[in-house]
């Protein structure tokens, strides 16, 4: 019995909290707003960047404040590099001795090629004499047959012609070594070049972390607050300042189904400061969810809170923002006002825009 009488009235409950909902959500709508207009309040947001350090250290000097005012590429923190540079000092005795070690096996090949030829000379006397000792032996086997000369010059010829070839043999292995010694001299050429180009490698690294140990600004903003203090060590990706991108400015909504699906991308809204209500600032929405969520509690009616809202974002545009940057602050709570008819007119009290 009690199953089934929930089962049907929980569709009612259902309609009766949302209308609840929508009419709190309404309670707090300014009275006079056209119907093609929607109106929620928020705050003011910014991009948030994080300064980090790109490796881990201590931190040498912040030259940037709370509240400054930075230009993208101004020095903000300076981290210690003074490991780093005897790095580079290292490095750098490296590569003078790696182009000592480049001159030193040019040399070792000229020597080696000086030698090669001296041993093709060597080669080329040897086979000479060789072919000397040959003739010689020939005429010596021929004479010997009609005893013009003696059996022993005979065979005196044949043992200088035998030592003869010998020499040719040591000559040319002579020359075989002098050419694997140009082989292996030219291999430490080689060698020496890589030498150079890894002792030029390592001072690019050790430069680049030098460099990236100088963190500047990476786009115009004001500095929001310190999260780390000069003397400090921070681990690698340690967050040290908190930049504010004054250039994307914007203030998050929410609205309900019926009003979010009518709002469209390059929608006009004005932005009314509870600092400052006499000022309607012009914004265009540059983003809507394509999923509801939960109200959040800045739309302050419980009843609201209830429903499913649209998260819509209205973002003010970067040539108004730098003609007024002195004076653009997040977090200033406010409304938006928002066209969901792009015929509707301005009611009048939105009508003072800032130039």
């Amino acid at each position: 019995m009690t199953k089934s009488w929930t089962r049907k009235y929980i569709p009612l409950i259902a309609v009766a909290a949302a209308a609840l909902g929508y009419l709190g959500w309404s309670q707090i709508q300014p009275a006079g707003l056209p119907a093609g207009i929607a109106a929620s309040n928020g705050r003011i947001e910014a991009t948030e960047i994080d300064v980090s350090a790109l490796t881990g250290g201590r931190i040498a000097e912040i030259t940037a404040a709370e509240g400054d005012f930075v230009k993208a590429g101004d020095v903000l923190v300076q981290m210690d590099v003074v490991q780093l540079n005897a790095q580079k000092r290292q490095a750098e005795a490296q590569l003078r001795r790696a182009r000592i070690g480049v001159d030193t096996a040019g040399a070792l090949v000229a020597q080696a090629e000086a030698q090669e030829r001296a041993a093709q000379a060597a080669v080329d006397q040897a086979v000479s004499v060789a072919e000397a000792a040959a003739q010689r032996l020939s005429r010596s086997e021929q004479l010997v047959r009609t005893n013009a000369v003696s059996r022993q010059v005979l065979d005196d010829d044949r043992a200088s012609e035998r030592q003869a070839r010998a020499g040719v043999a040591a000559a040319e292995a002579s020359d075989a070594a002098a050419m694997a010694g140009i082989s292996s001299a030219k291999a430490q050429v080689v060698d020496a070049h890589a030498a150079v180009e890894a002792a030029e490698a390592s001072i690019d690294a050790i430069q680049a972390s030098i460099n990236d140990a100088t963190l500047k600004a990476p786009r115009d903003g004001r500095i929001q607050y310190r999260i780390a203090q000069e003397g400090e060590i921070v681990a690698s990706g340690g967050r040290i300042l908190n930049l504010v991108d004054l250039t994307d400015v914007y203030m998050t909504i929410f609205l309900p189904t019926s009003q979010a699906g009518l709002v469209q991308a390059g929608a006009e809204v004005r932005l009314v400061m509870d600092a400052a209500p006499d000022h309607v600032i012009p914004a265009t929405v540059s983003y809507v969810a394509d999923v509801a969520q939960f109200t959040p509690k800045t739309v302050e009616t419980a009843d609201e809170r209830e429903k499913l809202m649209f998260r819509i974002r209205a973002r003010i545009e970067p040539e108004l923002l730098a003609r007024h940057i002195d004076y653009v602050k997040t977090g200033l709570p406010g409304m938006a006002y928002i066209k969901l008819d792009p015929d509707t007119d301005w009611p009048e009290f939105l009508g003072n825009l800032v130039k």
